[in-house]
């Protein structure tokens, strides 16, 4: 199978395939709201936990791939549920901030975060077959994809360099407004509920207020998201699996990550590099179609480059944080010296 995305001959994914996976994926997700069904405050040692076993399973995908369809299938795979994972991310990063925000309790954050997971699928999902349909068009979507991942990439480099609108005000938020005009809110949190009843009359918690400026925020990460995937491969099935393993395991990767994510300040610069160079690879691809001279970039070469990108900004991150502590060390030392 060539390296460059094109659209395949035959899909991996048989009907069987699919409803094998979709039947899966709601069975884990039914185990998660039951894990979440009493609020509780999620330990590290529970949230690592959780985390492992959502990374074995793309492995253990991954490793069934390279036996049943070869290594090319499974390259492409494990490109693609790299770059969703670094973008995922940094959406929950943006939930980071909207749980602060609507300072949600910490024994309902992870309810809030399944429904945020749940909605990003469903999402993705109609995204995913919107892709394919392009695809089977023609070669020019490879070019439209390009260009929104282009856009992508200087949109988040400006916030990333400018520091615009990296705390979300939840109340200028247009979903967040109509839905108080179409129902009360009460001022209460009442552990996972959605709705309450208050003075004879139902009333929104401001759970469900939480949930839809999530929701919101999915159909931002879902338009920068799928493009990206579909960068690595064209098989609609391939990108479902990596969206999908991406997305799972979420919910535990926020409590490990809360703290590091804080620390993870050029995080948004790699991504928009990412987006960038994902864009250019689709863009080649396009031109490759009209002029065969033009070169391509195969997917060995984007994992690489991926991979690179991601420790690279990550290792800077941490020499920035440690750097910043340094200084602030520095100065409080200065301004605590007797006789100063």
């Amino acid at each position: 199978m060539p390296d460059s995305p094109v659209v395949p001959a035959a899909s991996v994914g048989s009907p069987a395939l699919w409803a094998v996976s979709i039947a899966v994926l709601l069975g884990l997700l039914v185990a998660d709201f039951v894990v979440t069904r009493r609020p509780h405050e999620v330990s590290m040692r529970e949230a690592v936990g959780w985390s492992v076993f959502y990374l074995t399973l793309p492995v253990l995908f991954g490793l069934w791939l390279w036996a049943a369809f070869g290594g090319g299938q499974a390259l492409e795979f494990l490109t693609g549920f790299v770059v969703e994972k670094s973008l995922s991310v940094d959406n929950l990063f943006v939930f980071m901030l909207l749980l602060a925000a609507f300072a949600v309790p910490p024994a309902v954050q992870q309810r809030v975060l399944l429904y945020g997971i749940v909605g990003a699928l469903v999402l993705r999902g109609v995204f995913i077959a919107a892709g394919a349909a392009l695809l089977s068009a023609g070669t020019w979507a490879f070019l439209v994809f390009g260009v929104i991942l282009f856009v992508s990439a200087l949109k988040i480099l400006h916030q990333a360099v400018t520091g615009a609108d990296t705390e979300p005000d939840t109340s200028r938020m247009r979903s967040v407004r109509l839905l108080r005009r179409l129902m009360p809110v009460a001022d209460d949190y009442h552990d996972a509920r959605l709705t309450v009843r208050e003075l004879g009359r139902r009333a929104l918690t401001p759970l469900a207020v939480v949930v839809v400026a999530v929701f919101v925020t999915d159909v931002v990460f879902a338009v920068d998201s799928v493009p990206a995937v579909y960068g690595i491969t064209a098989d609609p099935y391939l990108v479902f699996a990596t969206n999908a393993f991406a997305l799972l395991g979420l919910r535990a990767l926020y409590f490990v990550l809360h703290t590091a994510l804080s620390k993870l300040v050029h995080l948004n610069h790699g991504l928009a590099i990412i987006l960038a160079f994902i864009g250019l690879k689709l863009v080649l691809h396009w031109a490759h179609g009209l002029w065969p001279a033009v070169p391509q970039i195969p997917t060995p070469a984007s994992l690489a480059v991926i991979v690179t990108i991601l420790a690279t900004v990550t290792l800077t991150s941490l020499r920035a944080g440690r750097r910043d502590a340094d200084l602030a060390d520095h100065t409080r030392e200065r301004t605590t010296t007797p006789g100063d």
